[in-house]
């Protein structure tokens, strides 16, 4: 469900994914008929295990300890240090061999936050600045508006955006069953936005949220700055209050007064946790599943992605709960900053460098606690891609009975995907995510938005794909 050209990273705002749904593409599912030998091979022993998964809730019931008892992980709080310490006791006391490794992860603060129409009227708006933005000064900025809707439209209107706020009301499309979402062609005024505006003598710019369906609710999310750019600090206000600028912009002149109060402090200390469930016989080959345990500083992180986390750790518990214990080891990575740096993603593969070749796969799953579709596959050598695709169409056969059967080509996920320039096979977890971007990176990202029995079938489809293929005599892309 996610094509390549449509993917933004939200976290490193550069080409990557995070959650983005989009059609399926280069379908490799097996047609009815096919030869399966994998799974004719499997079938009963993943029927045991989709049929406990799918009985359980202990992914819920993880999940709601890490969003009402701890709640939103931005890189650099205290309540990130409270989920790693949680989620490496949970492990321990699911049987696994748990550690950490150490992390250094940017530190960014939000402060307060005021936005307001000056005029032609006088009135509040909601907004949240964009991860990394730089403060205004102390008194505010208070500057004319000029509303844009492309790049285009922004090179066209350049000399009036000298010393103005720009306003980019940019509309995300709402979700189809043929395109997806938009997120990954819209996210990109959030990305670049500021420095974008900066280059034509912006004071400051405003974004409006990357959401088809709003509620008042603005959007945050990581944005960069350009070297050759003067840095202007950046915010995203509701779709609501972006068309309000719009129309107000239509009649006449448009100011407004900002004053936001972000920080960026010295890089602290961090950790992944990692949870293993060794291999019976070839316990130093490695399938990584994982997700991130950081969050927004905003809402619970409950899609994005306290479900991803708690999918990978039950599924641990779910194989070990039957008894099952593969060839290879298992190893469950709950990488921390994947929001403002993915600094989780490349440091494990830094660390971890001299064993990737050793790295059978690495199943990544950050697109919310949905049910689940099928899988994404990645691979740098275009045949043992096919090979992996084929082979997990296989697999994914045995996962009928919940609807992921579904196996494409794209993009894998943000934290696993340093993996790939040495050879690793990535593989993500794709889903019914259609409302995804309703609640992402907002306050209504809390536990009430997901369906324990979704969570269910998302640690049926990882337990089996896990387990099979770290069972395998062969390796996943082997000729």
């Amino acid at each position: 469900m996610r094509p390549v050209a449509l993917l933004a990273c939200v976290a490193c705002a550069s080409p990557a994914s995070h959650g983005q749904t989009s059609p399926w593409v280069d379908d490799t599912s097996l047609p009815a008929g096919a030869p399966t030998p994998i799974a004719n091979r499997y079938r009963d022993v993943a029927a045991k295990i989709v049929a406990t998964a799918r009985a359980d809730r202990g992914a819920y019931t993880k999940l709601a300890h890490l969003t009402d008892r701890i709640g939103n992980r931005l890189a650099g709080s205290a309540s990130l240090d409270h989920a790693i310490a949680w989620a490496a006791q949970t492990l321990k006391d699911d049987g696994l061999v748990v550690r950490t490794e150490k992390v250094m992860v940017p530190h960014w603060v939000r402060g307060a936050e005021e936005v307001s129409i000056t005029a032609p009227i006088t009135r509040h708006l909601r907004a949240l600045s964009l991860g990394g933005s730089i403060a205004t000064p102390k008194a505010g900025i208070t500057a004319p508006v000029v509303v844009v809707h492309d790049w285009k439209e922004l090179e066209t209107k350049q000399e009036q955006v000298k010393g103005a706020i720009v306003v980019y009301n940019v509309a995300m499309p709402a979700w189809t069953a043929e395109h997806g979402s938009g997120y990954g062609k819209t996210v990109e005024y959030r990305s670049n936005g500021a420095s974008r505006a900066a280059k034509h003598g912006a004071v400051a710019a405003l974004v409006r949220s990357v959401t088809a369906h709003s509620l008042g609710t603005p959007h945050t999310g990581a944005m960069r700055y350009d070297n050759d750019a003067s840095k202007i600090p950046t915010a995203a206000i509701t779709v609501e209050d972006a068309e309000l600028i719009d129309r107000l912009s239509q009649k006449g002149a448009v100011t407004m007064h900002l004053r936001l109060e972000p920080q960026t402090l010295p890089d602290v200390e961090s950790a992944n946790v990692i949870g293993e469930l060794r291999g019976r016989e070839k316990p130093d080959e490695v399938v990584v599943i994982g997700g991130h345990i950081d969050s927004w500083d905003v809402g619970q992180g409950a899609h994005d992605d306290g479900a991803g986390c708690v999918t990978m750790m039950q599924a641990l518990r779910v194989l070990r709960q039957l008894g099952l214990t593969p060839r290879r080891t298992i190893r469950v990575v709950l990488f921390t900053n994947e929001e403002n740096g993915v600094r989780g993603g490349k440091t494990y593969a830094e660390q971890h460098a001299a064993e990737l070749g050793k790295t059978v796969l690495a199943l990544e799953s950050d697109s919310g606690g949905y049910p689940p579709r099928g899988f994404t596959v990645t691979h740098k050598d275009e045949a043992a891609g096919k090979r992996t695709r084929a082979r997990i169409a296989d697999i994914a056969t045995m996962l009928a009975p919940i609807g992921a059967q579904r196996v494409t080509a794209g993009h894998a996920g943000t934290d696993v995907e340093p993996m790939e320039p040495s050879g690793v096979p990535t593989v993500g977890l794709e889903v019914e995510n259609r409302t995804y971007f309703d609640y992402h990176h907002t306050e209504a990202d809390t536990l009430d938005k997901v369906d324990p029995a979704n969570l269910a079938d998302m640690v049926a489809a990882v337990a089996v794909l896990a387990y099979v293929v770290a069972d395998l005599p062969e390796r996943i892309d082997a000729p």
